[in-house]
């Protein structure tokens, strides 16, 4: 295991695709395991741990994330389609206890009674007739396999996707205690994403999500802290919608962005595609930058930047008339075809080149411009979140090594502002998004630990990593007793 220090100097000249990196060591399927199904399920009180768990860590780290990839004779075909499975690591005093559980949807409990795959995911449709595909895509039958992230609305502890079914659990037991309703309203909306965002000083949950239709609408909403109806404040009608997974926030503004891998929402009717496979690249089409005023909901920008795809924000802010908004980049969406299961399991998977690009985005509209702050295969990014919607320095991620071969088989930390990077990597192993948690009293950004479920490809089997959030060294490690199935996001409850 070894902390290693990179400077890498700040890119200045526009966006564009990343050179070639250095040769990366000889391939392995080492990380196979990580898409493989675990059905095991274990209550237990402590784990190995390997250095020190600090004292002072004394909530909850719970992940979803996609656990089982086969029912009966039947396959997911995708990342992003399997079965979700909840995992809680519990810190208190130095010792972890650690407990996984099926969530119990809709889509699992159908699967497991049916003994086959029985609701239409990502990339995965079982329905064959037009009938069946339209009562499943303009319907709230839709899937609510929430194997994306974990958050809390009002109180509230609910597992996400991006379908409108949040399922709320305990989290003591990780039981499922079913779909968390806002409003009762779920009929018109057919697409919103996993990474809302809480605004600190209010407390509300603020989300987007898609209506599709002959004409189709984006709308952005907030939930208060205390709950109640969700309150749609800004809306922006689009013949062909795009593809959003994540967004943007500042004190002032809702940052959407739209790529130009947009649908026409007929084709998820007559297609006989799984909901993805619907969504088309188009060069020619600039992404569009839209900036909503959170106090009147008045779309207020929408910039321009010449054609991009991306998956994640990283943080936004206001500065000098501008929004500045930093994002994990990808020149086309050929990301989504490298995330198919056949593709990851290969013995070299073969990735999209990522880039930690920054987009200073005019208020008053008109072009947006890029710069580079990273160079290098990055994803699922996490920041101190005291630091959401203000300016930053620090931010981590999980990185894959080389320009476009291997998977993510190392944490980096990024100084946004300096350029300058500091990882963490262990041959043989595989770690997830690493997670940020503030130490108590802690004035400095990086004050704090960093928090990663890590494969360890060699053993088959998985441990919690604990880095020092400053120093990217290791701190220490409580290993669990089987493999844990590669994930996506999760949140530190205290």
């Amino acid at each position: 295991m070894a902390g290693t220090s990179t400077a890498h100097p700040r890119n200045t000249a526009p966006a564009a695709a990343p050179a070639a990196a250095a040769a990366s060591p000889a391939p392995t399927a080492l990380h196979r395991n990580g898409f493989a199904t675990q059905a095991e399920e274990v209550v237990l009180d402590r784990l190995p741990v390997q250095g020190r768990i600090p004292d002072w860590l004394g909530g909850q780290l719970i992940r979803t994330g996609p656990a089982r990839f086969e029912v009966g004779i039947d396959s997911y075909r995708h990342w992003f389609d399997g079965l979700a499975m909840l995992h809680a690591f519990t810190f208190d005093g130095g010792a972890v206890g650690y407990r996984n559980r099926f969530l119990r949807s809709r889509a699992y409990d159908a699967a497991m009674a049916a003994e086959r795959i029985a609701y239409s995911e990502f990339a995965t449709d079982p329905c064959r007739s037009i009938f069946r595909r339209f009562a499943t895509i303009f319907d709230p039958s839709i899937t609510d396999n929430a194997n994306v992230n974990i958050s809390r609305v009002a109180g509230h502890y609910v597992a996400l996707t991006e379908t409108p079914l949040p399922i709320e659990f305990d989290r003591a037991t990780l039981e499922t205690a079913g779909v968390y309703d806002f409003d009762g309203d779920r009929h018109t909306i057919h697409h919103t994403t996993a990474h809302p965002h809480h605004d600190p000083a209010s407390g509300e949950f603020l989300n987007y999500f898609a209506s599709f239709g002959p004409t189709s609408t984006y709308n952005v909403y907030r939930v208060p802290r205390e709950g109640g109806r969700r309150e749609v404040f800004g809306r922006r009608r689009v013949r062909q919608p795009a593809y959003i997974h994540s967004f943007g926030l500042t004190p002032s503004y809702l940052v959407l962005v739209e790529f130009p891998y947009v649908v026409n929402p007929l084709s998820l009717l007559l297609s006989g595609k799984p909901f993805i496979e619907n969504f088309r690249w188009n060069p020619d089409r600039p992404a569009r930058f839209m900036l909503f005023r959170r106090s009147d909901g008045k779309l207020v920008s929408e910039a321009e930047a010449p054609a991009f795809f991306a998956f994640h924000h990283v943080n936004a802010f206001e500065a000098d008339g501008e929004v500045v908004v930093d994002i994990c980049a990808y020149d086309d969406a050929s990301v989504i075809r490298a995330l198919y299961l056949d593709v990851l399991r290969s013995e070299r998977p073969t990735g999209s080149a990522s880039q930690l690009r920054r987009y200073h985005v005019p208020v008053g509209g008109g072009a947006a411009r890029a710069e580079v702050l990273h160079d290098g295969r990055v994803e699922l990014p996490r920041i101190n979140y005291r630091h959401n919607g203000q300016p930053y320095q620090h931010a981590y991620f999980a990185a894959a090594p080389g320009a476009a071969g291997g998977f993510l088989d190392r944490l980096v930390k990024v100084d946004v502002e300096a350029g300058a990077a500091l990882g963490w990597h262990e041959a043989g192993c595989f770690p997830g998004e690493a997670v940020f948690v503030a130490s108590p009293g802690g004035n400095a950004e990086d004050d704090g630990v960093v928090l990663s479920v890590v494969l360890d490809g060699r053993a088959e089997t998985s441990f919690l990593l604990v880095l020092d959030a400053r120093t990217m060294a290791e701190v220490g490690r409580a290993r669990a007793p089987h493999h844990i199935p590669f994930g996506f996001h999760g949140q530190y409850f205290s």
